[in-house]
C-alpha cells in the first residue's frame, strides 16, 4: 500500500498522481444505466460481477438500480460485500477445503450465499459443514456449456447432482449456472450467436432431466458482458452475471458489435506520465506490470491512435511512436487496460472523476482477496 493516496475529494483532475486507476463517472453512470434499460420489460434479473471491480461503493449503487446481489469468485471476496452490507452473494466458483468451507459457512448467518459444486464430494462437504453449524446455502449445479473449464457434462450427470443436492437438508438446490467465458470475446456477432446458441440448449436440456426427476430448476444464471442480450432473449435464461459493462476495456473493445449490441462506454483508466524520452521513436511511461494487466494484450492509449504501448517492465511501459511527436516529459496519458479485472486488484483505490475534478476515492476493498 502507497504511504500517500494519488488525489484527494476536489483535487483538480490535473493533480492526481501517476500511475492511479480512474473512474469517469459520467460514463459509469450511463454504463449503469444502459444495462437496467436492457433488461427492462424481460424476465431477467441482474447479478453484477463484482470481480470486476471489486468495490462495495459500485456494488451498492448496482443493487440501488435493481440488480438482486453481486457474484464473488472467492470466499474471502464475498466477505468483503457482506461486511459493506450486501446481503445476496454467489460464489460463482466451487469451494473446496475445510477453512474455506467454514467461512462460507459463517457467511451464511450474515447473508444469502450461494455456492457452485460439479462433484458430489463438493455437496456431501457443504451438507456436513452447513449441518454443523445450523446454516442454510443455496447450491448451484455448475454445468460446463462450452467454456471447457469448471462444470459437469450437460445432462444426466447435472441431473443426478441435482438430486444429491435436494437429498440433502442443509442445502437447498438453487439452480444452473451455465457460463460460456470464451464465448463473451469471440469477436463476431455470429461467433458468439452460435456460441449462446450451444449453451442454451445445453441449459435446456439439463433443466428438462432434472425436472422430469420432480425438482424445480428455480434459476438459470451465467452470460456476461459480451453476450448477455443473447441469453436474455434465450427463454431460458433469468439472470445474467455481467461485470465489465460497467468499466469496459481493450479487449472487449475490440468485439465487433452486431445492430442490436448495447453500445457500453470505456469508463476505466490508467492515468500514467512520460518518466523517459531519450529516443526519437520512444518514450517510456511510468505505469508498467504494476498498474495494468497485460493478459489480454497491451493496453491502449486512449485518443491516441499515433502512440503505442508496445512492451511492459514491473514499473515501465515502452511506447513507439512517431519520430517527430512533440511528447515530452511529464505528459499525461490515458491507457485503456487490456482487461479490467485483474488491472483493479493491481490498486487500493479507485480515483472517481467528474469533469475535470476528482468527485470521489473508493476503496477497492476486495482487492487481493484470493483464500
Amino acid at each position: 500500500m502507497s504511504p500517500w493516496k494519488a488525489a484527494h475529494p476536489a483535487d483538480p483532475v490535473s493533480a492526481i498522481d501517476t500511475p492511479a486507476l480512474v473512474l469517469d463517472l459520467d460514463a459509469f453512470e450511463r454504463n449503469l444505466q444502459r444495462m437496467v434499460d436492457a433488461l427492462k420489460g424481460h424476465p431477467v434479473r441482474l447479478r453484477a460481477h463484482a470481480k470486476s471491480h471489486k468495490c462495495p461503493e459500485i456494488a451498492h449503487r448496482q443493487i440501488a438500480l435493481g440488480a438482486v446481489g453481486v457474484c464473488c469468485q472467492k470466499v474471502s471476496e464475498a466477505a468483503m460485500f457482506v461486511d459493506a452490507g450486501i446481503q445476496d452473494v454467489l460464489l460463482t466458483n466451487q469451494v473446496v477445503g475445510a477453512t474455506k468451507l467454514l467461512h462460507l459457512a459463517e457467511l451464511a448467518r450474515r447473508a444469502r450465499m450461494g455456492v457452485l459444486v460439479d462433484d458430489p464430494l463438493q455437496v456431501l462437504a457443504l451438507a456436513e459443514v452447513a449441518l454443523s453449524q445450523k446454516v442454510s446455502i443455496d447450491v448451484y449445479v455448475e454445468v460446463d456449456v462450452g467454456g471447457r473449464r469448471c462444470g459437469v457434462t450437460p445432462g444426466e450427470a447435472a441431473a443426478r447432482l441435482a438430486r444429491l443436492i435436494a437429498d440433502q437438508a442443509p442445502l437447498r438446490f438453487a439452480g444452473l449456472q451455465c457460463y460460456h467465458g470464451p464465448a463473451q470475446h469471440k469477436r463476431t456477432p455470429l461467433e458468439r450467436e452460435q456460441a449462446i446458441a450451444q449453451a442454451s440448449d445445453a441449459a435446456r436440456l439439463t433443466r428438462s432431466l432434472i425436472e422430469a426427476d420432480g425438482l424445480q430448476v428455480e434459476r438459470i444464471t451465467g452470460a456476461g458482458t459480451g453476450t448477455f442480450l443473447l441469453e436474455r432473449d434465450s427463454g431460458v435464461f433469468n439472470e445474467i452475471q455481467a461485470g465489465s459493462y460497467i468499466f469496459m476495456d481493450r479487449d472487449y473493445v475490440d468485439n465487433q458489435l452486431g445492430p442490436q449490441d448495447v453500445r457500453f462506454e470505456q469508463a476505466l483508466f490508467v492515468r500514467t506520465a512520460v518518466m523517459s524520452r531519450t529516443q526519437p521513436t520512444r518514450a517510456v511511461l511510468d505505469a508498467g506490470l504494476k498498474a495494468s494487466s497485460i493478459d489480454s494484450g497491451m493496453p491502449a492509449l486512449w485518443q491516441r491512435p499515433e502512440l503505442k504501448y508496445v512492451k511492459a517492465a514491473d514499473d515501465h511501459g515502452v511506447l513507439e511512436i512517431p519520430a517527430d511527436s512533440p511528447l515530452a516529459l511529464g505528459d499525461v496519458l490515458m491507457l485503456v487496460p487490456g482487461h479490467c479485472d485483474p488491472t483493479v486488484n493491481l490498486y487500493d483505490e479507485l480515483v472517481c472523476i467528474r469533469g475535470d475534478r476528482v468527485e470521489a476515492v473508493w476503496s477497492i476493498a476486495a482487492r487481493g482477496a484470493l483464500l
